[in-house]
């Protein structure tokens, strides 16, 4: 019943920036969580950011200081805003909706979107 499409993704230097996008539609609760996860193969999948709907947010400490999450409610729309990429970043990142802080069977994810780090 929720649709979430990530976009933004690509090849970067190290040392570079990306802006990843994340549209939800379809029937959206107002009080909802949206994140982004990622991982790289062989790895876990890891919480990287999250935004609440009331604006509070929460970082991994790996992405602190370099990474900025952010929503506009109008657009239902998540953004990461990447900077000081590393190629420890490089990873599929997915788009997260659901009601807690803690990703859940019942939360609706994106496709994912490549983003790769070169050195």
């Amino acid at each position: 019943q929720v649709q979430l499409v990530e976009s933004g993704g690509g090849l970067v230097q190290a040392g570079g920036s990306l802006r990843l996008s994340c549209a939800a539609s379809g029937s959206i609760f107002s009080d909802n969580i949206m994140g982004w996860y990622r991982q790289a193969p062989g790895k876990q999948r890891e919480a990287v950011a999250q935004v609440h709907h009331g604006g509070f947010t929460a970082y991994a400490d790996s992405v602190k200081g370099r990474f900025t999450i952010s929503r506009d409610n109008a657009k239902n729309t998540a953004y990461l805003q990447m900077s000081s990429l590393k190629p420890e970043d490089t990873a599929i990142y997915y788009c997260r909706l659901g009601r807690m802080w803690t990703a859940r069977d019942a939360d609706y994810w994106g496709q994912g979107t490549q983003v790769t780090v070169s050195s």
